[in-house]
């Protein structure tokens, strides 16, 4: 029988936008109450560095790491030498900590992470969060011994031998948020409808114009809280009844909890949230023109489940929106009704353990 080594010592990754960090952000308190010493790769200047720096108790160590991009760039020639750069410094970064296992949460800085695993024969756990795996897991999945998948339907795209499905990650503390606190810090009327806008945390600039076109109508109705994005927001407009913040952390929860719908592009991981709490929404998924089409298949699998409506962003005008905003206000109890029925799984705990059942032993 194998012994469990004393060396409880495990190295996280993934990168690029919240959504590839916020899995690992729910994991780390769980490992640390389960003993573990926690290391983090990350890139030298993602959004990961920001989430992940400040937290106690995990180190953060940054390597080098390429970038798929759709458009002509000097860059691309560059990327492989930099990935090149960045399995050389996760090899050393290995061999220095050691860690028993290493779990990705994907996006390119987790390709080089990965490919190291392998090379330094340390078992790695993927978790992939939308519908058909990006390109970085893809590339990352063969170096895997599990895969652990949100969707059911991502069976069919991965190697079943090695996958399982587990449901949504959500984080314990989303629950913690208070209605009252929000609207104490937005100056906002408790008792009067809230409208809550997300373009995701690299933004979404059609669609932050487009809503702040349409503050003078969305206003007489609700209280909007938009969130931008980094570096989106315009100052220029004041309203009593519109907040926007270009990115927020400590008081995501209670805007959540705060908001009655909820618009917003279709990352995996946001929508899930907004699922868990109930919230009916209205998402316009980043086009495929401008992405793999990932947000496409998860907004389509949200709304034939009856828990979303889906307006496609070529169709985005001042009519189909309040149009569809008018068909979820007066679908509300029937979309709350379905969530309520969801056979939500503790997926979070499901990660832990499989991460303790494939960790290094002290005999292997």
């Amino acid at each position: 029988m194998k012994k469990q080594t004393l060396n409880k010592q495990i190295l996280l990754t993934g990168g690029g936008t919240a959504g590839h960090v916020m899995v690992n952000l729910a994991l780390i308190p769980l490992l640390k109450e389960a003993g573990y010493h926690i290391d983090y790769i990350g890139s030298y200047d993602g959004i990961e560095k920001d989430l992940i720096s400040p937290i106690e108790g995990v180190t953060y160590h940054a390597i080098s790491t390429g970038k798929y991009r759709r458009y002509r760039s000097i860059e691309n020639i560059k990327d492989p030498f930099k990935v090149l750069n960045g399995i050389r410094q996760s090899v050393q970064l290995i061999h220095k900590l050691k860690p028993t296992i290493i779990f990705s949460k994907g996006g390119f800085v987790s390709v080089p992470v990965l490919i190291a695993a392998k090379l330094t024969r340390t078992p790695a756990v993927i978790h992939e969060s939308d519908l058909t795996p990006g390109l970085a897991n893809k590339i990352a999945m063969p170096f895997a011994k599990k895969i652990l998948v949100t969707f059911e339907e991502t069976l069919k795209y991965v190697d079943e031998k090695k996958a399982a499905f587990i449901g949504a990650v959500v984080r314990p503390e989303l629950f913690e948020g208070s209605k009252q606190q929000a609207c104490q810090l937005l100056d906002f009327n408790p008792n009067e409808p809230i409208l809550l806008v997300m373009g995701g945390s690299t933004g979404a600039k059609h669609l932050n114009e487009f809503i702040r076109s349409q503050l003078e109508v969305l206003t007489k109705k609700y209280q909007v809280i938009h969130l931008t994005g980094r570096g989106l927001m315009d100052e220029s407009i004041t309203h009593p009844r519109y907040r926007q913040f270009d990115y927020v952390k400590a008081e995501l929860n209670d805007l959540l909890t705060s908001a009655d719908v909820i618009v917003s592009r279709a990352g995996a991981n946001a929508i899930f949230e907004f699922l868990a709490l109930k919230k009916p929404m209205l998402l316009i998924p980043l086009p495929k023109r401008v992405s793999r089409g990932d947000q496409v298949l998860n907004a389509q699998v949200f709304e034939q489940a009856g828990f979303a409506k889906v307006l496609d962003e070529d169709e985005l005008s001042a009519t189909t929106f309040f149009e569809t905003l008018t068909q979820i206000e007066q679908e509300t109890p029937e979309i709350k009704a379905r969530m309520a029925k969801r056979d939500a799984k503790d997926a979070i705990h499901h990660v832990l353990e499989t991460i303790r059942a494939h960790e290094k032993h002290e005999s292997s």
